[in-house]
């Protein structure tokens, strides 16, 4: 609970500084990007406070003039915070639309490109990955859990169609992700944030010219992701098709 405190605590404190300093010049300049590394160092920082030790396996693999959609599993509040900062130059994400109506806090995500999404509602969905599209387009990384919300037990849950129909659309390669250890530290319902490590995983790009069918594109990505989880938090199913 004491390195929970620190990590929110951390937040907290940084926030304010953040939005002083970087948030005005953002606007009057139109730059974005010191407010983005410094959100991301932040946030980075707060998890380490925490007690959280990341290990990155494969970042060599990708070409850093390349344009990505990292497709990540999901299942603790913590992933965003750990995995966004260490994907190489800048990523978007899709956040809740409500978010999007506060003035300032709007405004600045939209200067990063983030992405409104309603998950109650299939046309809002839709239009999510139209504007996901146009990021994608700009050359900005799109990361999404895949899963479309946190798993109780660790385990992969059903994916979301959405993210695959971009791929499909932009023609850029799909970077899976796998994402090992956070169910320990902080699963889904519990506050507190436990000491460990966490081992993230960044897969060969997938190029998505490769594939005919959406389908198969989806059972790739989801086998590459599976088959590197923990053995006791693998799905059958999934390593079952080869």
């Amino acid at each position: 609970m004491i390195r929970t405190v620190f990590m929110l605590a951390f937040w907290a404190l940084a926030l304010p500084i953040v939005a002083v300093i970087c948030m005005p010049y953002a606007f009057l300049t139109g730059n974005i990007m010191p407010l983005y590394r410094l959100g991301m160092w932040g946030a980075f920082t707060g998890v380490r406070l925490a007690g959280v030790r990341v290990k990155m396996i494969g970042l060599e693999k990708l070409d850093a003039n390349a344009t990505y959609i990292f497709m990540a599993n999901h299942v603790s509040n913590i992933d965003p915070p750990l995995l966004l900062p260490i994907i190489p130059r800048r990523t978007s994400v899709m956040a809740r639309h409500g978010l999007f109506k506060y003035p300032i806090l709007g405004r600045a995500m939209r200067m990063g490109s983030l992405v409104p999404v309603d998950r109650g509602h299939r046309e809002a969905g839709i239009a999510a990955v139209r504007a996901a599209e146009q990021v994608v387009n700009q050359g900005i990384h799109m990361t999404i859990f895949v899963e479309g919300g946190r798993s109780y037990d660790g385990k992969l849950m059903p994916f979301k169609k959405g993210p695959f129909y971009l791929a499909e659309t932009c023609q850029v390669p799909v970077v899976p992700v796998t994402i090992a250890g956070t169910h320990h530290v902080m699963p889904k319902g519990r506050f507190a944030v436990k000491s460990g490590e966490v081992v993230v995983t960044f897969h060969e790009p997938i190029p998505t010219s490769q594939f005919g069918e959406r389908s198969e594109l989806m059972e790739k990505v989801r086998r590459t992701i599976n088959d590197s989880l923990p053995e006791e938090y693998q799905s059958e199913p999934a390593r079952q098709v080869r």
